[in-house]
């Protein structure tokens, strides 16, 4: 085995700042695809289950100690009928296609940003403008890949770093369009720091404080949520902002927790008064916590947590 292992090429130039930038270009293109699509294929699974609610009688005698109408098994066909008739929808399959004229997107028209910058962010059949946060997003993962690799100088570890950051990506930009945390998001990232931690994979991380990151994070924000309810009778933040800051606690471990949420929330109080400075806030005057939470924990990740806590005077 050791002379396997030996003869394998080093994995350093694999993992520079520039080959991880490159992979982050490919994995940015996909994360548009995970952002676009995701909520939608969501949201037919819930359509779903409301039709299957619907054609549940005996449910509705448990809740309404009544028969149910006929009408619900009418609604209930007819819009598992209209379900069913739809065209199938994941994540590799259909390719990628113009929204206004269906045109299909060639290979040669999906390369990361150069694609976009040689079409001049339009169309080529029918001159729709395609919307720059396309390329925004791949330099971004590009930009967050290179910044893991210096940050792990060449250590396997930043692969791992990379995965989640790129999770991390795609629910910052879920949360802020549709105000949802998909759990099939949320509920693998946090395992996969629990599992990374207790493999030794994250360095200096061990699995109690894996775990205890994990608890402390969800309890945390879980009681600032029953708190700010019991006080104003108001829901400040959903349940998906309590398993993201476990998640992030599952990779940083518990001493991460606090400077994330004090990152999260300056930063988030900076781009909702700019918001509401320029009347952008959306209906109901919120801003989603998600994104601001994903962005404290790679800050927390790329500085280092000793780094943050000696500027916090906790070192």
């Amino acid at each position: 085995m050791d002379d396997l292992l030996a003869a394998l090429p080093p994995l350093e130039p694999l993992l520079s700042p520039w080959a991880l930038a490159l992979l982050g270009l490919a994995i940015g293109s996909f994360l548009n695809v995970v952002v676009h699509r995701l909520p939608l294929m969501l949201e037919r699974q819930w359509w779903a289950d409301v039709a299957a609610q619907l054609a549940d009688r005996e449910s509705f005698r448990r809740v309404f100690h009544a028969e149910a109408p006929g009408g619900l098994d009418h609604a209930a066909g007819a819009l598992d009928k209209t379900l069913r008739g739809l065209k199938p929808l994941g994540l590799a399959r259909p390719g990628s296609r113009c929204p206004a004229c269906g045109h299909r997107i060639r290979w040669f028209e999906n390369i990361p940003v150069l694609s976009w910058l040689a079409l001049r962010g339009r169309c080529s059949a029918c001159g729709t403008r395609i919307p720059a946060r396309y390329p925004a997003v791949e330099l971004l993962t590009a930009l967050l890949f290179a910044a893991i690799a210096w940050r792990f100088g060449g250590e396997p570890a930043a692969l791992l770093w990379c995965a989640a950051g790129a999770v991390l990506i795609a629910l910052a930009l879920i949360d802020w369009d549709t105000t949802v945390l998909p759990d099939v998001l949320t509920l693998p990232l946090l395992w996969a720091g629990v599992v990374a931690a207790a493999l030794g994979w994250l360095p200096g991380l061990t699995l109690a404080s894996s775990v205890g990151g994990a608890a402390a994070g969800y309890l945390s924000l879980w009681s600032v949520y029953w708190l700010f309810k019991l006080v104003t009778g108001k829901e400040g933040m959903g349940f998906g902002d309590f398993k993201l800051l476990a998640a992030l606690g599952a990779w940083l471990g518990a001493a991460a927790i606090l400077p994330i949420v004090l990152f999260a929330s300056v930063l988030g109080a900076v781009v909702g008064l700019a918001m509401k400075a320029g009347g952008a806030l959306r209906e109901g005057r919120f801003v989603p916590f998600g994104p601001f939470l994903a962005g404290g924990g790679l800050a927390v990740m790329l500085v280092g947590l000793p780094r943050v806590l000696g500027w916090m005077g906790w070192a």
